[in-house]
């Protein structure tokens, strides 16, 4: 089995990238290195698996083409190359379209030309597509919001609204995947994320809360609460994401053409503040202190993912509850508080 990993280096990707290699799969990681920590990624596979990695650096906005060979005998790709934060779209909003739009566009079309008719793509989207569900009605409780009509989450035939810069570019892509399906019969599949976490994530403020907050903690960072913390969110160990993609893409006569929430679902949720300060504690043995901010443009109350879809179609759900997801991510941030210096 060969795949392609784009944004290979990136947290996501570099996970996915070691545990196809450890399956003895071929692995190609195209990325152009830009997001921080990608380097580091890229020289732990490279030193993990020595003379079995292939690597191609790739901007996917100017020079997608670069995939064409390796296209020709490629089973999988992953495309999770991103501009990830809604905040740097706001400010760099050319850019957001370029890599997350633009990018997505070529990579769709390279992959027409030149690969097989058996290849298959899975996009990583994100549930930002549905923007800010204003009409989606909620209830405030002590430590948290939750929904009032939507007992198991936001499944997928949530009205879009593409909100923000972010939204929009991320939002085509999704679009643009979904339809090479259904013009050109490309095997693709769609995967609107919600709050992925784990080790290998060099979260920062604006993007990889989960893992913003453990860095932050270790390496004595001021830590910021946008709001009241009392928004939820369901986070997924990027293990369990992983499994996803593989049950997946290896049920594509199943799963082509559909788009799929994956997130931790009604399982597996927690607040940002009110209950993560709990789990932070617990592990760091002492009290944690937070400055409070305004709301950020866009910030969802709460957000969680309906899985039962990809329940039904290929028999996946999260097993890594927070409180041990956490725990892992936590330890791995530990261990390796050199590569935050």
């Amino acid at each position: 089995m060969k795949n392609i990993i784009i944004g290979g280096a990136g947290f996501i990707g570099s996970n996915l990238a070691n545990r196809l290699l450890e399956k003895k799969q071929e692995v190609v990681v195209a990325d152009d290195l830009s997001r921080s920590g990608s380097e580091k990624n890229l020289g732990w596979l490279n030193s993990k698996f020595p003379r079995k990695l292939s690597f191609l650096k790739i901007d996917i906005t100017k020079n997608p083409e670069k995939l064409k060979e390796s296209l020709k005998s490629a089973d999988r790709v992953f495309h999770l190359a991103a501009q990830v934060a809604v905040t740097t779209s706001v400010e760099k909003p050319r850019r957001d379209f370029e890599i997350n739009a633009l990018g997505t566009f070529n990579v769709l079309e390279t992959i027409r030309k030149y690969g097989s008719k058996n290849l298959s793509l899975l996009y990583s989207s994100t549930n930002k597509v549905y923007g800010g569900m204003d009409e989606v009605k909620i209830m405030e409780k002590a430590n948290a919001y939750a929904y009032k009509d939507f007992p198991n989450g936001i499944p997928e035939n949530q009205p879009l609204d593409f909100h923000s810069p972010y939204g929009c570019s991320k939002g085509s892509g999704d679009q643009y995947v979904r339809d090479y399906f259904r013009i050109y019969g490309m095997k693709t599949i769609v995967f609107r994320q919600s709050c992925i976490y784990g080790p290998r994530q060099f979260g920062i403020e604006d993007q990889g809360w989960v893992a913003w907050f453990i860095i932050a903690l270790l390496t004595n960072k001021k830590i910021t609460i946008f709001g009241d913390g009392k928004q939820v969110r369901d986070v997924l160990f990027v293990d369990d994401l992983l499994d996803a993609f593989e049950k997946a893409t290896e049920n594509i006569n199943k799963t082509q053409g559909e788009v799929f929430n994956i997130g931790g679902g009604k399982d597996n949720t927690i607040s940002i503040w009110k209950d993560f300060k709990v789990i932070l504690e617990s592990l760091s043995k002492k009290k944690l202190l937070a400055r409070q901010a305004d709301w950020r443009p866009g910030d969802q109350k709460i957000y969680i993912s309906d899985i039962r879809k990809a329940q039904r179609s290929f028999g996946w759900k999260p097993k890594t509850p927070p409180q041990q997801g956490i725990e892992k991510l936590y330890n791995w941030v530990l261990e390796n508080l050199n590569l935050f210096k």
